[in-house]
């Protein structure tokens, strides 16, 4: 069964409360989203499989640590995942990127798809999907059902913030699925928006209404 995994070192916690705090400006808010998104990026990649190679220092020849050829594809969400990704990429800098655009029908208040590019060895890599929030989870489930179709089966998500209802959806569809987050919220309000939140993450990193 997935997981859910709350990235609860002080830094992180410590630079999510001013991403929280509404005085932050953009600049600010999107300096802090690249920061925590390179801290949580160490939590997630944590159990990357790892092979000893010979190495020789100064000293003496030993052995050392590897990462196993693992392949990572980071895939953020358009258009919010853009501000997680460069710290992501500061990590991992070897990571191929796709992308996947989703916009919310006013009608069904459903996501509909837009845009999508990928890695075309897409399916061999394990896929970290990045949307700095996870409320319904609307948006999360599509953007996995849109890998998913296209033969990908290792898929992780990380978000700054979520509020249980989104963790429960995309579990409830992809049980295989972990989240990792900075922070689980309390609840959704009756717009949809995350509480306490921090405000819509795409209009603060791009200075939008």
């Amino acid at each position: 069964m997935a997981k859910l995994v709350i990235c609860d070192h002080p830094l992180i916690q410590h630079k999510l409360t001013f991403i929280r705090d509404v005085n932050t400006n953009t600049k600010e808010f999107r300096e802090l989203v690249d920061e925590v998104a390179t801290l949580m990026a160490y939590e997630i990649t944590r159990d990357i499989p790892l092979e000893s190679i010979p190495v020789e220092t100064p000293v003496v020849k030993t052995e050392g640590k590897v990462i196993s050829g693992r392949m990572l594809g980071l895939i953020p969400i358009l258009r919010a995942g853009l501000g997680m990704l460069d710290g992501v990429l500061k990590l991992l800098p070897a990571a191929k990127v796709g992308h996947v655009g989703l916009f919310r029908d006013p009608d069904t208040m459903q996501p509909v798809e837009y845009y999508v590019k990928l890695p075309t060895d897409v399916q061999e890599r394990e896929l970290i999907v990045i949307d700095p929030m996870l409320a319904t989870g609307g948006s999360a489930i599509a953007a996995i059902d849109v890998l998913k179709k296209r033969g990908c089966t290792q898929i992780k998500m990380m978000n700054l913030i979520a509020a249980p209802e989104g963790v429960k959806a995309v579990h409830d569809v992809h049980p295989d699925v972990d989240i990792y987050v900075a922070a689980l919220d309390d609840h959704l309000n009756d717009h949809g928006y995350i509480v306490p939140g921090l405000g819509d993450a795409g209009d603060r990193l791009y200075g939008t209404k």
